[in-house]
Formats: C-alpha cells, sequence, structure tokens
C-alpha cells in the first residue's frame, strides 16, 4: 500500500537547491537559513510520498532563526510561503503578553491561517471559471443596455417586425461589438446590488468573539435576515466586472471551497512567530517572566499539535510548520521551556550585514532599491543611475550608522535611500526627461554631516 500521492502546495516540487537560488533572487545571505528552510519545505513534499500508515507519524521539523532585526528572517519565511503556494501567517509572540490576553487568543492565528486558505483557494476556483463568469456576466450587462422585448399581453397582437426576433438579435450583437471594442467604457448602467440586512453583531468582552463566536453567529443568522436590494450606478466596465464577480461566486462551491481551504492549512501552512524572544524567560517568582512562561505554555499545545475550532470547520495543527524568530540579545533560546524547545528541533543562527552585503542589497536582488527607485522616478520621465562607488559610499554609511546607533540591518538602506533622494523626488515632476547620475560626491554632499553628527543621525537616520 503506498497511499495517495498528492501534492497541495506548487505543482512541482521544487528540489532544495532550486528552492535556494529562488530566495537568492530576493534575499542576499543567510546561506544556513535558506538550507533549513529549503529542507524543511522539501520535507513536506517527502512526507506526502511515503506510505500514508507513516505519513502520520512523520511531523514537520520546526526551526529557530536566531539573529538581529533586518538581517532577513521574516523575508526568508514569507518567500519560502509564496514558493510553495502555501498560506503563511505572521505574528509577533510578544503580542500575547499585553495587557488583557487570554489563552485562547493563541488559536487566533491558526483562524487567521485558514482564512488565507479560503481566500487563496477560492481565487483559484475563481480563475478556473473565469472564462463562463464573463461570458454570463456580458449577457447580464447587455440584458440591461439592451432589454428584450416586452412579451404581448393577453390578446395582444405581435408586432410586425417581431415575428421572428430577427432585428432584436442583430441589435444585440452590435452592442456585444461595441462593448467589447469599449466602445461602451463612458455609458453608465444601473445593477441590482444586494446585501445584508443582518445588523452587526458586537461581542465586548467576550474571548475570541472576534474570531470564533461572532465569526459563527454571523454565518448563522445571515440567512435569517433578507437580502436588501438597491440599484447602484456604475460605469460599464466597473459593472461588467461586478457582475462577472458575482456570477463566478454562484459557480464555485463554497463548501469544497472550505474544504480545501482547511486541508491546505493542515498540510501546507506556515505560522512565523516573529519576537520569540520576548517571551524566553528563566522562572521568577514575580514579574514579568511568569507571563512569558504562560505564554509559552499557551503555545505549546498549538505547536506540538491540537485542534483548532474555526468556522470553516476543525483544523488540525500537527502538519502545520512554525517558524520562529528572534534577535535573542537579552536570552537564549535554552531559556525557552523545554517543551517549546523540543518541538524546534532546528535552530540556525543568521548572520550581521556587513559593507558588502549591503552593496549586494542595493543591486542584486530583483526588488533592488536602486532599482526600485530608478522605476519610481521613471513614471516622471526622469532616468536614474547610480555610480558604483556612490552605491559603495551609501553602503558604507549604513554600516556606520548601524555601529554608532542601533542596528536595524538592512531597513537601514531604506532611511539613508529616502534621504539621499528627498529633493529628486520632490522635483521630479519639474524635471521630466533628465537624466540623473549620482555619483560618490552626491551622496557625501547629502549625508555625510548628518552621518558624522551622532546625535542627528539618531533623529534623521
Amino acid at each position: 500500500m503506498t497511499g495517495e500521492r498528492r501534492d497541495t502546495g506548487s505543482a512541482r516540487p521544487l528540489s532544495p537547491r532550486e528552492i535556494v537560488a529562488e530566495l537568492d533572487r530576493y534575499i542576499v545571505g543567510q546561506g544556513n537559513a535558506k538550507r533549513a528552510v529549503a529542507i524543511a519545505l522539501r520535507n513536506r513534499w517527502r512526507r506526502r510520498q511515503v506510505p500514508e500508515d507513516l505519513r502520520e507519524e512523520i511531523v514537520p521539523k520546526n526551526i529557530i532563526m536566531v539573529g538581529p532585526t533586518g538581517v532577513g528572517k521574516t523575508e526568508i519565511a514569507r518567500r519560502l510561503a509564496r514558493l510553495a503556494q502555501a498560506p503563511f501567517v505572521k505574528v509577533e509572540a510578544s503580542k500575547f503578553t499585553e495587557v488583557g490576553y487570554v489563552g485562547r487568543d493563541v488559536e487566533g492565528m491558526i483562524r487567521d491561517l485558514v482564512e488565507i486558505a479560503v481566500h487563496m483557494v477560492r481565487a483559484e476556483e475563481e480563475e478556473k471559471v473565469a472564462g463562463r463568469a464573463r461570458a454570463a456576466a456580458e449577457e447580464r450587462l447587455l440584458d440591461i443596455l439592451l432589454p428584450p422585448p416586452r412579451p404581448p399581453r393577453a390578446g395582444e397582437a405581435l408586432p410586425a417586425e417581431g415575428g421572428e426576433g430577427q432585428p432584436g438579435r442583430e441589435s444585440r450583437e452590435r452592442m456585444r461589438a461595441m462593448l467589447r471594442d469599449g466602445k461602451l467604457s463612458e455609458r453608465t448602467v444601473e445593477v441590482e446590488v444586494r446585501e445584508s440586512a443582518m445588523p452587526a453583531i458586537d461581542l465586548i468582552g467576550v474571548a475570541g468573539a472576534g474570531e470564533g463566536i461572532e465569526g459563527s453567529l454571523q454565518e448563522m443568522l445571515g440567512g435569517l435576515f433578507p437580502k436588501k436590494v438597491r440599484r447602484k450606478k456604475m460605469k460599464v466596465p466597473e459593472a461588467l466586472e461586478f457582475l462577472e464577480k458575482e456570477e463566478a461566486a454562484r459557480m464555485i462551491d463554497m463548501d469544497q471551497v472550505k474544504r480545501l481551504a482547511v486541508e491546505r492549512t493542515e498540510q501546507s501552512g506556515i505560522v512565523f512567530l516573529d519576537e520569540i524572544d520576548k517571551i524566553a524567560g528563566r522562572e521568577s517568582a514575580a514579574g514579568p517572566d511568569v507571563s512569558r512562561q504562560g505564554v509559552q505554555r499557551d503555545l505549546l499545545p498549538v505547536v506540538e499539535g491540537s485542534n483548532v475550532n474555526t468556522k470553516h470547520g476543525m483544523v488540525r495543527t500537527d502538519h502545520i510548520l512554525f517558524i520562529a524568530a528572534g534577535a535573542f540579545h537579552m536570552s537564549k533560546p535554552s531559556d525557552l521551556i523545554p517543551e517549546l524547545q523540543g518541538r524546534f528541533p532546528i535552530r540556525v543562527e543568521l548572520d550581521t550585514l556587513t559593507k558588502d552585503d549591503f552593496v549586494r542589497i542595493l543591486t542584486e536582488p530583483q526588488g533592488a532599491l536602486t532599482r526600485q527607485y530608478a522605476a519610481l522616478l521613471a513614471t516622471e520621465g526622469v532616468t536614474l543611475s547610480f555610480t558604483p562607488d556612490a552605491v559603495d559610499r551609501i553602503a558604507a554609511m549604513a554600516c556606520e550608522v548601524n555601529d554608532r546607533t542601533e542596528n536595524i540591518g538592512a531597513r537601514r538602506l531604506h532611511t539613508i535611500m529616502e534621504k539621499l533622494l528627498e529633493d529628486l523626488l520632490f522635483t521630479a515632476p519639474e524635471i521630466a526627461g533628465r537624466e540623473i547620475g549620482i555619483p560618490a560626491s552626491y551622496v557625501d554632499e547629502k549625508l555625510a554631516g548628518i552621518v558624522r553628527d551622532v546625535d542627528m543621525s539618531r533623529y534623521i537616520l
């Protein structure tokens, strides 16, 4: 018995080397972290290929990423989820220590994950019926633009030209051609819009009301209230898009969408637990450590594997991949309670970014900052370019400010680039058609004084 083989993630599974190569297109360095997540993703596909009786025994090897802010921890997890076409949610673990925290709130991240999966599956199903939905929407819009003739009442004779209805068909086809050619884009039509008359439910003070109880009540009571119908004026393209979405919604089996979404959440979901170091702390008789350990114990059942009740059904968390991350400046992974440590067997340390890394970040990735600003200014007709020595100078300044003040990693480049190009971004509409080259001397002119003044750097960069 080989068991059913299927892949609820990407259509063609990527090898670990291919996954790392894809991540390299967007993220500079951090080879160890990329290898760890690539193996974790490939292991998910491998698990689905093993015999069914063994498949349930194989649990994901959750990961803890240790490294300062701004070195790529979140971006690695987010890009990994996109590669796998998997539901992904990011949660700050420190939010569970806030005032008003109740233990049930930790399950909210799984409910959010299911909602994301529902949107993903629904979008995929809508894409499958897009052609039919477009045709049906077009027919409905033509009915609005060119209403069919009124049927004769009892005793009335048919109009002389209505015997075959041929003129009506010809007019409809002419109108269809005009619609497809965009000649009706400025016309306004009235479309019936159905809205629920159900009042909003606000359960104040009930734990988990916004996700569990309230959501279920909204869904149960939705059918008890009549739908309000009102006529809304829209331009023809807007009306066509609205009717297309309405037709697609009618063609989709939402029960199947929910079932597939729950399955995808269970088999492919990824939860990124950021700032986990904020809840790591040794036992203490008083103080915040007690709250931190309480949060860890509330997180433990979800990470370990439990059933979470959502409005789309029960979700098992046994095979959801959890990726935790933290700087661990004031604590270390061994400060987590032993049970939680055991659920994160893989630990990878991310490197602090150097000047050479900043140079690569500015130029190599697909969405490099220099390319972003060049594209933004190109919309104004301004051609922007950076000389290699200018890029080198920007990277050196970013490192210097990080060393002197708080190290925020690559995020420092955003503040420096924005300050560097502030005047250019402001005056761009007035200098359309010009080519602007940024040399190292321009970088020094704009930023050198700010970088040298530590107090000014703290407030500006």
